[in-house]
């Protein structure tokens, strides 16, 4: 879900909900801060290994301060490297071996002179202290920043949510997603009372003597910057276990009940991913929903969760079948980032549609594996009607820009054509297990997403990828009619444009292997009526030419 730039919503008719946005697509309207966010400099030429987050929060005066130790791998010879920090929070100071670095500040960027130079391949590490008050998010989770809130009995309940917007708001990073450290250790420190929850497993609380209790937490698995999160509250907590894997839930105290009885979703949701998608990619650093004042994210190991224990999007259904209603949409949805967003993650963000386009799908998977195909394709075909096919749900690479918020659903619906292309389920489902273990843990691109679907079968699918990325229409199958014979064809935007597509003839399903040019149809077709296209399996336009 999600840059403070430019928030595109998507808007469902029916129930005027806001399901999906762009933070950062600004239509080339980029800036040097755009480019020093989204492009990899010479200064950027390190791979970082661990984040040490040691933070204090004040709640009361919306306050936050401490500093991260960041140890990386040089891969260049690096004298000056550059470390983003959002320019409203002050730099107290930065350290590299306890000598006292300058640096110099642009935009959202510090760059930072290393007082003893990193050779390629050698290990340096630096402490960045920091503080301020971070912006506050206006309406998360589609504008980045913090959420101050209380709870019903006036406890502070304290989020973060900053795809899109940048991790570098609130804790200095890398903030660039073609790099996650390789473990995360995050000590925060909070008012007695309260506790903080964040990623990865639990390592234990401690007084600090001052009023504030610190709790420490760590993954071990590699991160996206934008997932390391805190959340702050009364919480209760109770736990499950699904096999070797830990379930946690940190809720309100008020709230639960509800919670085991709305979290029971998650065991059927699990048996569902397990078998389709793989294990869960995370088991070593568990899996939490953590209740926070804002919808969802999908914050790795700590999924924040808002829904308000209801069934559907906040008791609504995006697809206006019904089906939606069947079950609890931040749970399903935010949990399939784990496979898709989470452990693979696309490298620029222009490519965010690896991430929302297939845990969309992920949706329609959990309703088959749950009531089955026809109620799954059901649901897909009425997630259109949120989509408006007017921008390219691949964004402009190098400058932090997603795409189109079509990449939700139109990339979910992209899948279930490409799926139906196949016209195999058992190979589908073994290329969809095997695209999801191969690259697990990894950092892609779009064509590496591409060709792995591509070589799965003998049908040429790179101008359909083509069309439906690159592109913002959808391909039209266009038929015309002349005595009893129906000719077709598609017209798209890419050069000689071919995709396999089905057809009822009466009820009766063919197969097409239309081109750009006209095709004539063995079948004599008294009434144009009598064809119909096969809109459950494939998304295009479909016209009947006069």
């Amino acid at each position: 879900m999600k840059k403070i730039i430019l928030i595109l919503a998507v808007f469902i008719a029916a129930s005027n909900i806001s399901y999906a946005q762009v933070l950062s697509n600004k239509e080339g309207n980029y800036t040097e801060a755009d480019s020093l966010r989204g492009s990899l400099r010479a200064e950027r030429a390190f791979d970082v290994q661990k984040y040490h987050l040691k933070l204090k929060v004040e709640p009361e005066k919306q306050f936050i301060s401490g500093f991260n130790t960041i140890s990386f791998i040089a891969e260049d010879d690096l004298s000056t490297i550059q470390i983003d920090l959002f320019e409203n929070m002050e730099v107290d100071s930065i350290l590299q071996n306890g000598e006292v670095l300058t640096y110099e500040r642009k935009h959202n960027a510090v760059f930072i002179d290393l007082d003893e130079s990193v050779q390629a391949d050698e290990q340096g590490e630096i402490q960045f202290y920091y503080s301020g008050k971070p912006i506050v998010a206006r309406n998360a989770p589609w504008d980045g920043g913090f959420v101050w809130d209380e709870d019903d009995n006036g406890d502070p309940w304290v989020g973060v949510a900053v795809q899109g917007t940048g991790a570098s708001l609130w804790y200095p990073n890398k903030d660039h997603q073609s790099d996650e450290p390789e473990e995360v250790q995050l000590d925060i420190a909070v008012p007695n009372g309260l506790m903080n929850v964040s990623n990865g497993q639990f390592l234990g609380e401690k007084d600090l003597g001052n009023g504030f209790t610190q709790w420490s937490w760590k993954t071990v698995n590699p991160i996206n910057n934008y997932n390391v999160m805190i959340n702050i509250a009364n919480y209760e907590h109770f736990s499950d276990s699904y096999g070797d894997l830990d379930l946690d839930y940190y809720v309100l105290p008020y709230n639960l009940e509800k919670a085991k009885e709305q979290f029971k979703e998650v065991k059927p949701m699990m048996d569902c991913f397990y078998e389709k998608f793989g294990e869960y990619p995370f088991v070593e650093d568990g899996f939490k929903l953590i209740e926070t004042p804002y919808l969802g994210m999908e914050h790795q190991s700590a999924v924040a969760y808002g829904n308000e224990y209801k069934m559907g999007y906040l008791g609504n259904d995006l697809s206006g079948t019904g089906i939606g209603l069947k079950w609890d949409y931040i749970i399903i949805h935010e949990s399939g980032h784990e496979w898709y967003g989470n452990s693979i993650t696309a490298k620029d963000i222009a490519d965010m549609w690896i991430h929302e386009g297939f845990t969309s799908y992920s949706e329609a998977v959990y309703v088959e594996c749950r009531w089955g195909k026809e109620e799954a394709l059901e649901y897909l075909k009425g997630t259109r009607r949120g989509l408006s096919n007017t921008a390219t749900i691949i964004g402009d690479y190098g400058v932090n820009s997603e795409g189109s918020g079509d990449m939700y659903f139109k990339g979910a619906n992209l899948l279930n054509t490409i799926r139906s292309i196949y016209d195999d389920d058992e190979l589908w489902w073994k290329t969809l297990k095997d695209y999801t273990e191969t690259y697990k843990h990894q950092i892609i691109d779009t064509e590496t997403t591409e060709s792995f679907f591509d070589e799965a079968i003998d049908i040429d699918l790179k101008p359909v990828f083509e069309q439906y990325l690159r592109n913002a229409a959808l391909p039209q199958l266009q038929l015309k009619k002349k005595a009893d014979k129906i000719s077709y064809r598609w017209k798209a935007d890419i050069k000689d444009f071919t995709m396999p597509v089905d057809i009822f003839i009466k009820g009766k399903e063919i197969r097409l292997n239309p081109t750009t040019n006209w095709k004539t149809l063995t079948q004599e077709v008294k009434n144009k009526d009598d064809i119909a296209l096969n809109d459950m399996e494939f998304y295009v336009d479909f016209k009947f030419l006069e």
